[in-house]
């Protein structure tokens, strides 16, 4: 059953004939039934609304499935516990989450959890992780915008599209993630940009702002300085993943060492150091590397010993990519 402030809510928008107050009421009550698995009840509430009078209804959800054409839902599966994150940024998840498992309270107090945060940094770093440890913890399906096929070539193909994703994620507790932000929100300002792309930016800006706050938005880019000036403003929380110091990645190395059941055979500030700069998707592949080679070994070669191979290997590898 909906929270007896929104059956209010909504008996109240239909006596003033506020009918922009009836549409996301409903929404919010169609949002919280599908987060209890009332999966039937909500579909039907999805198609009493959309069906009106024998007719959909223009921007109201309920047009079938074709946004999966745009986005690809999933289930989470990385963990927050799992990532390497500076403490500010883990002080940061961890109120947006909380906030967010606790919006009830909030909303006593005249409030809405933050739902909106831009990742910035270098490729590799963790910012599609990240955003899939938020749904994880927050339990909630995780939508990734495909930009191959949600770009179209036609005037306003590309922010009718959008909108078809952003009005299911609108009736859907989730996380709604844009990776390669600057794709869609490039700064309307550059002359080079053509009419269409900055159609496409004003658009998207003001569907973000209808999103209610049980919908959790997160768009990463790793080339901030494209970004419309516009877009800034509308993300509560903004964090800088950068790419790991020698320092963290032999922090990162020790955990993995721990997780094979004990070292690695090597100093894993001395690990870091002959593995360079790389980045934290680098650093995993590595360690996967060494999972791979002991698995295949069955355990006769050492960790010591295949961790010495793996890192010749990878250090030729480095070699051959500085050429």
């Amino acid at each position: 059953m909906a929270r007896a402030d929104l059956l209010v809510s909504l008996v109240q928008a239909s006596a003033e004939g506020d009918r922009g107050r009836v549409r996301k009421t409903t929404e919010a009550i169609i949002a919280e039934e599908r987060a209890k698995n009332h999966h039937v009840l909500a579909d039907r509430l999805t198609r009493a609304v959309a069906n009106g009078e024998g007719r959909p209804r223009a921007g109201f959800i309920g047009r079938g499935r074709a946004w999966r054409r745009f986005a690809t839902e999933l289930v989470p599966r990385r963990r927050l516990e799992d990532l390497v994150l500076s403490d500010t940024n883990g002080a940061a998840c961890r109120d947006l989450i909380e906030e967010q498992r606790r919006a009830s309270v909030l909303r006593a107090h005249s409030l809405e959890p933050r739902h909106r945060v831009l990742l910035v940094g270098p490729p590799g770093n963790g910012k599609t992780t990240l955003a899939e440890a938020i749904a994880e913890a927050l339990s909630v399906p995780f939508i990734v915008v495909r930009y191959e096929t949600m770009i179209g070539s036609y005037l306003g193909e590309t922010a009718s599209r959008l909108k078809r994703v952003i009005d299911y994620a609108r009736t859907t507790p989730s996380v709604l993630f844009f990776d390669e932000f600057d794709a869609v929100a490039k700064e309307r300002g550059d002359h080079h940009e053509t009419g269409e792309i900055k159609r496409v930016v004003t658009s998207l800006l003001m569907q973000v702002d209808e999103l209610p706050s049980y919908t959790v938005t997160v768009a990463a880019t790793n080339h901030p300085e494209l970004l419309d000036r516009a877009v800034w403003r509308r993300f509560q929380l903004r964090l800088s993943l950068d790419a790991p110091t020698e320092k963290d990645l032999a922090g990162y190395l020790e955990r993995f060492g721990r997780s094979m059941g004990g070292g690695l055979g090597h100093a894993p500030a001395r690990l870091a150091s002959r593995l360079g700069p790389v980045s934290y998707a680098e650093a995993e592949e590595f360690c996967l590397d060494v999972r791979r080679r002991f698995a295949l070994g069955l355990g006769r070669d050492g960790l010591k010993r295949v961790v010495t191979a793996t890192l010749k290997l990878w250090e030729e590898r480095g070699r051959v990519g500085g050429e």
